[in-house]
């Protein structure tokens, strides 16, 4: 399983996105082949963004020029270091550091970055022809959601302006939206998502197992093990497949190996509805709920989760952590959520 892939790839401007310096009055034009290749990057759902020590406003205006305003999210253009510019980059999109690349024709700048962040792929400008070939930059699948990805981020960024300029209280916004969650056993080809997700999840991840396509197909055919999937809509249009739920299945009890999300859902509250519609299933089959948990600095958010879910810590062994629900008290599902169900026995 390859996992060093670039989630998103940040651009300088002068002399590296276009020819020439914009500042200084130049008649500046996009660099020979770069609108095949911020258009090939972004069919293959590689995010891109841009770092530019430039003119806010006479920088977004040439990009709206050129048709490619909305290509770049999050633009940092500003006199602040491309390092600083990086991790509010990383931090906008809530991935880490070390899956970013950053392409600059300055050694200067490049060398800046890579001394904040060693993580971050350097590019020097003068290989940008070589960018699509990188084996960063190509995943192994180009799923549904890989396409458009970019868009799905867009309207992200359209309900956080939302949710920010909202008066009121936090679940009367959630309600606003209307989600609809959908929780189903994975099909055939769900199967390159569920790989791309346990690749490219690390935030919201009870234990960082990553699976291969023919992996994740085994658990689906196996009577011993149930593999769910979960997708989220809301009024702004689909998060896509947003969770990956693995659960080996024995008489008595079950035991989550796998239960990962997005991280655009992090404030929507699916983690716990997930989680409850687990305890449910497990009750109403009549067997005990276990999960494995390998805590980290950046899965604490799911530790968390599982703690408010009543699940309590069994036994430990080195890092991964065995834990239980008595799955009693399970909550109903909150109001400004409507949950279905797709299971094949249904």
């Amino acid at each position: 399983m390859e996992e060093n892939k670039v989630k998103c790839l940040v651009w300088d401007l002068d002399n590296t996105l276009w020819d020439g310096t914009l500042l200084e009055g130049d008649d500046v034009e996009l660099k020979q082949n770069n609108i095949h290749i911020i258009k090939t990057l972004d069919s293959r759902g590689i995010l891109q963004s841009i770092a530019s020590k430039n003119d806010y406003t006479k920088a977004m205006e040439k990009l709206h020029d050129l048709g490619l305003e909305n290509y770049f999210l999050y633009p940092q253009i500003s006199w602040n270091s491309k390092s600083h510019s990086i991790k509010r980059i990383a931090d906008s999109f809530n991935i880490g550091i070390d899956s970013i690349a950053f392409i600059d024709d300055q050694p200067f700048e490049r060398e800046e970055v890579k001394f904040t962040h060693p993580d971050v792929l350097c590019i020097d400008e003068n290989n940008r022809d070589c960018l699509l070939d990188m084996p960063e930059m190509n995943p192994r699948f180009i799923t549904e959601d890989s396409k458009v990805r970019r868009l799905m981020y867009l309207s992200d960024i359209e309900r956080n302006k939302q949710e920010t300029e909202f008066v009121g209280p936090t679940e009367e916004f959630l309600a606003s939206l209307g989600m609809e969650l959908t929780i189903s056993e994975a099909q055939e080809d769900d199967l390159q998502r569920a790989e791309e997700l346990t690749v490219r999840t690390h935030q919201l991840n009870t234990t960082g197992y990553t699976y291969s396509y023919d992996e994740l197909n085994f658990f689906r055919c196996s009577k011993e093990h149930l593999l769910l999937v979960a997708s989220l809509i809301d009024r702004y249009g689909t998060y896509g497949k947003i969770g990956l739920v693995l659960i080996e299945c024995s008489i008595e009890c079950w035991n989550i190996k796998l239960l990962l999300m997005s991280c655009r859902v992090m404030s929507r509250g699916v983690g716990g509805v997930l989680i409850t519609h687990l305890r449910n299933q497990a009750k109403n089959a009549g067997v005990r709920l276990q999960s494995e948990m390998i805590s980290n600095d950046r899965n604490r958010m799911m530790y968390m989760t599982y703690k408010f879910s009543n699940f309590v810590e069994k036994k430990k062994n080195g890092d991964l952590v065995i834990f239980e629900n008595d799955l009693t008290n399970i909550p109903g599902f909150p109001e400004y959520m409507k949950v279905a169900t797709e299971y094949c026995s249904e």
